[in-house]
């Protein structure tokens, strides 16, 4: 193997960065389970990282202990951000045990730990601290694609960093990339493009079939994530964490049927819910008060319109309601009495205190209104049903008839997330981060093909100098896409200099292999450039790139195809902004145009052109004239994109689809056009075989290497079949 190869491929080799320091138990509080210790040492370690556990797992101390830690080593402040109702009572921890902490608006040059509100982010000078705390960081996803932006480009630079929270947004695993992208360990996008795979709709990804032992060794490379102790190895420990019994009780209210029907019927959605609320409103918050004078001890009822608080009021004189509208001060001093118990029955919404307040000493719930925000309503639940509460934890669901369908919406959200949050715990904490570093190299011979399994840079040396007629591929598209877990994988890039840094090397084997006088033809496309990732939405001119990269290894620029795309088929497809109808008719500098494919043609221009070996493989009798001036344009309007040896056969279990297919048809007019009978056509990625097996289709001899296991096993398949076709006697044979 080349040895400069080699040494790139040990580059890749990445794992997180720690930036942090090294501290020991006995450093460390002595309030701190060990457990939490190690989480501690664990993120002071790294510099940046997150801590999701399970509500009541004592994050608050963690957080506070590694903000003291931080601020004393680098000898400067560090920044606690918290929702707004969870501040105080995290001043109220600290003093408990023994860390002194005060509000940004009153800081003086003496203070090392610092808490304010992410309401106040516009307000801080980030250049003030050496380290940031994101208390309760799953809020971000309630925050605007602005004010993520703005968080993490303020503290972009920011030295050491922490997120705590419980599992980041429960029922959408993509929202770990909000994390990884403020803690500088990876962008979103990448993140996405790296491990999943998009479906239907714009923000719809699911993770990658191979992907999974990578991904979520990814995850353990830079967060802790657990649910109880005993997840991460502290079985003892963990003993002492169980949660309290959870009961749910719910409670129906009939409606009158409309005109005509004898029964109401469940038909509530998120469109005419508050309308559905509003025909209640009276006999559920009446049942809401019944419950509430009943139970003894504290009750906390949640409600989702600022009428239903009035009416409670009323109804529940000794209750108390915190408002949005009330002043920060009154918010806090409320909401830290309830907590205290000093207050029995509170009023208030999911927005003011459904995120990060300990009131494990309210044993009972009551939801006027349960909606379809299953993240809220978790959150909500957790508020009382948290480790440290003593007692057993009531929830009172009051819906109506009509809502039948928006509990069980959020029963199935429940079971979905229980699923995922032991899938994740299981997961991150039996795998470690790290691309499969070797293969086993495979191959298939026969007389008219010779199929390599392994890394093409690496397996092409068994390739003779000058043999090759002609080449044929689609490269992975930079690291839009990442078709398997090994290193050797050019998708397994973290970005487009890595990339092309990566593909130089088989370029150089390309032009070898390839015959003086001879064509590469290479199928690429643009790639869009999203504002989330990038910070501006456009386009990147990824054939552009490639052009320049293939030039810079001594190939010349021979021609190039348009291959026409569907807009419309391109916008239903990706629901991208920049080609809806609607984007165009109210702002139009933010639409685009569509995006085409490319065959960029090259030439090996080398030696003496007497020698070059000539195409004559096209005549007045196989290629009409009609024909040739239909393949000369420039830009080939006749291609179907479904025209591709692509489909079922392309999955394996737990696998996915063959993602960027080069189409059957363009390929076969590439062969008839820059080939010979007989010749040889290389590809470097081989995939489930399209090339080859139209290659053997047309009478032509065909060489590929794929890296991919699945692929390669499909590729021999597809192509035996192509083998048995050609060889079928027809009737007068």
């Amino acid at each position: 193997m080349n040895a400069e190869y080699q040494q790139f491929l040990e580059t890749k080799k990445t794992h997180v960065i720690e930036s942090g320091f090294e501290v020991t138990d006995n450093d460390l509080s002595p309030y701190l389970f060990d457990f939490q210790k190690y989480c501690v040492r664990r993120m002071l370690k790294l510099g940046k990282g997150g801590i999701f556990a399970g509500c009541g797992q004592g994050k608050t101390l963690m957080q506070l202990e590694w903000a003291k830690r931080v601020s004393e080593h680098e000898n400067a402040p560090v920044l606690i951000l918290a929702p707004l109702s969870v501040s105080e009572q995290t001043i109220k921890e600290g003093e408990d045990f023994g860390i002194t902490m005060r509000h940004y608006s009153e800081m003086t040059p003496s203070d090392r730990i610092v808490i304010t509100n992410y309401e106040q982010l516009d307000n801080i000078d980030e250049s003030l601290f050496v380290g940031v705390v994101l208390d309760e960081s799953s809020i971000l996803k309630n925050f605007t694609g602005h004010y993520r932006r703005e968080l993490t480009d303020k503290f972009k630079h920011t030295l050491y960093k922490l997120c705590c929270s419980a599992t980041p947004s429960p029922n959408d695993l993509n929202e770990i990339g909000n994390h990884s992208e403020f803690l500088n360990v990876l962008d979103a996008q990448d993140m996405r493009s790296k491990w999943f795979v998009r479906e239907d709709g714009m923000n719809n990804y699911r993770l990658k079939g191979h992907a999974k032992a990578d991904f979520y060794g990814w995850i353990a490379s830079w967060a802790i994530v657990f649910e109880n102790p005993a997840d991460i190895g502290f079985i003892e420990t963990g003993k002492k964490f169980i949660l309290p019994p959870l009961h749910y009780h719910q409670h129906q209210i009939e409606t009158e049927p409309q005109p005509g029907m004898l029964f109401a019927q469940g038909i509530v959605n998120a469109t005419n819910f508050n309308a559905e609320l509003r025909k209640t409103k009276q006999q559920r918050l009446e049942l809401a008060a019944k419950l509430a004078r009943e139970t003894e001890g504290q009750v906390l009822i949640w409600i989702k319109q600022n009428e239903e608080g009035e009416i409670l009021r009323k109804l529940l004189p000794d209750a108390v309601e915190v408002k949005g509208s009330d002043k920060d001060t009154d918010k806090k001093s409320r909401l830290l009495d309830f907590a205290a118990g000093k207050i029995r029955i509170l009023i208030s919404k999911a927005k003011i205190c459904g995120y990060g307040m300990n009131f494990q000493k309210c044993g009972t719930q009551i939801f006027v209104a349960p909606d379809f925000s299953f993240e809220d309503f978790y959150q909500q639940v957790r508020r009382s049903y948290r480790f440290g509460r003593n007692g057993d934890v009531n929830i009172h669901l009051i819906i109506t008839d009509t809502m039948q369908n928006a509990r069980t919406i959020i029963e199935e959200k429940q079971r979905k997330f229980e699923e995922m949050q032991r899938e994740i715990n299981r997961n991150v904490n039996e795998h470690n981060y790290g691309l499969l570093n070797d293969y086993t190299y495979e191959e298939y011979r026969d007389d008219k093909v010779f199929l390599m399994k392994g890394d093409t840079t690496i397996e092409i040396a068994r390739i003779p100098d000058n043999s090759v007629d002609l080449i044929i591929f689609s490269p992975p598209f930079s690291s839009l896409f990442t078709y398997s877990n090994y290193i050797h994988d050019m998708g397994n890039n973290e970005n487009h200099d890595e990339f092309f840094k990566q593909y130089a090397f088989l370029l150089k084997e390309l032009y070898r292999i390839l015959k003086p006088g001879r064509l590469m033809c290479v199928h690429t496309k643009d790639l869009g450039v999203y504002k989330n990732s990038s910070g501006y939405t456009g386009m990147y001119d990824f054939t552009g790139e490639h052009t320049r990269a293939v030039l810079a290894e001594k190939f010349k620029l021979h021609s190039k195809i348009t291959i026409w795309c569907d807009p419309v088929l391109e916008m239903q497809r990706t629901k991208t902004q920049r080609l809806l109808y609607k984007q165009v008719t109210s702002d139009s500098s933010k639409t685009g145009i569509g995006m085409a494919e490319y065959i960029t043609i090259f030439k090996k221009w080398e030696g003496n052109e007497a020698d070059w070996e000539p195409i004559v493989n096209l005549n007045r009798d196989n290629f009409p004239l009609e024909t040739w001036q239909r393949w000369a344009s420039p830009v080939w309007m006749d291609i179907k994109r479904t025209d591709v040896l692509n489909g079922s056969e392309g999955t394996a279990q737990g696998d996915e689809k063959h993602i960027c297919p080069l189409q059957l048809e363009v390929i076969n007019r590439l062969i008839h056009l820059w080939s010979n009978e007989g010749e040889v056509v290389f590809t470097p990625f081989l995939g489930i075989g399209s090339e080859i097996y139209m290659a053997v289709k047309n009478n032509r001899r065909g060489i590929g290497c794929e890296l991919k296991d699945s692929y390669f096993a499909t590729a021999v398949q597809n192509i035996k079949k192509a083998e048995a076709e050609i060889n079928i006697p027809s009737l007068f044979d």
